[in-house]
């Protein structure tokens, strides 16, 4: 196993990707309201700003920004992996560790951002983006930073940001 070492930027951004063991379970949109209240509890006692997040049934990508002078994620998510699995079901539903990335310039967090809300797409969950109900895409398309057909099908090719090829 090769020795991976974190990279830490106080006020950082962040993509990551989180995944469980078991990765034909559906454990994370069937307890979504553990995984959300998990999520709550962890921003209010140590806050980020979440900047983009996708919830599939056996993982999560997520672009987080920490405040000034913080570059703590790995204490975050420890502490949300460990309140989401004492909510359903216990130790051992996790993968060890998590990837993560961070984010380098603006265009790096603009891809990483497409990223996240193209993947229900890319994994075949859905035809189009806005179907997928679990993700910041909603948000986004909100404020009107996306069209509502924005990767509407999978002709439009997919963005490989986050990805190795």
């Amino acid at each position: 196993m090769p020795n991976y070492r974190r990279n830490f930027v106080p006020g950082g951004a962040y993509f990551f990707t989180l995944n469980l063991r078991n990765r034909r379970s559906r454990l994370l949109t069937d307890r979504l309201p553990d995984l959300r209240d998990a999520f709550n509890r962890v921003k209010r006692a140590r806050p980020f700003r979440l900047d983009a997040l996708v919830i599939l049934p056996d993982h999560l990508h997520a672009v987080w920004t920490l405040p000034e002078g913080d570059a703590d994620y790995p204490g975050r998510w420890r502490a949300i992996k460990t309140l989401f699995a004492k909510a359903a079901g216990g130790a051992g539903i996790w993968q060890r560790g998590y990837w993560e990335h961070t984010l380098c310039s603006p265009e790096d967090y603009a891809a990483h951002i497409d990223y996240v809300h193209i993947n229900p797409l890319k994994h075949g969950w859905v035809n189009a983006v806005v179907e997928w109900p679990w993700s910041t895409f909603h948000r986004y398309l909100a404020a009107g930073l996306y069209p509502r057909d924005w990767a509407g099908g999978v002709e439009g090719g997919v963005a490989r940001a986050g990805e190795r090829p």
